[in-house]
């Protein structure tokens, strides 16, 4: 298989990373720089072509959330911090 085959993906990959790429392209990304995207984006949500390999991999739905942003964790470590208050050395 070539790089950049496609036929390791599913339909519903190949339709949801068309529809990924028009929007890129709505925004005024250049045609083949939004194709590029699109995939690498269909890539991260899905977890790259789900016909090979051995095994399919996890479903969509048990597939691990995204990382949250580095704000919202940094926030939430700061509430925890603040209740806790450790004393220093005597």
């Amino acid at each position: 298989m070539p790089r950049g085959d496609k036929s390791a993906y599913t339909a519903k990959q190949r339709r949801q990373a068309e529809h990924i790429e028009e929007s890129y392209e709505s925004q005024g990304v250049p045609t083949k720089e939004a194709e590029r995207r699109a995939w690498a984006t269909e890539n991260k949500m899905s977890g790259g072509g789900r016909k090979s390999g051995s095994g399919r991999g996890k479903t969509t739905s048990t597939r691990s959330q995204p990382k949250k942003s580095s704000t919202r964790t940094a926030a939430s470590r700061s509430k925890k911090s603040t209740s806790g208050k450790t004393r220093g050395r005597k």
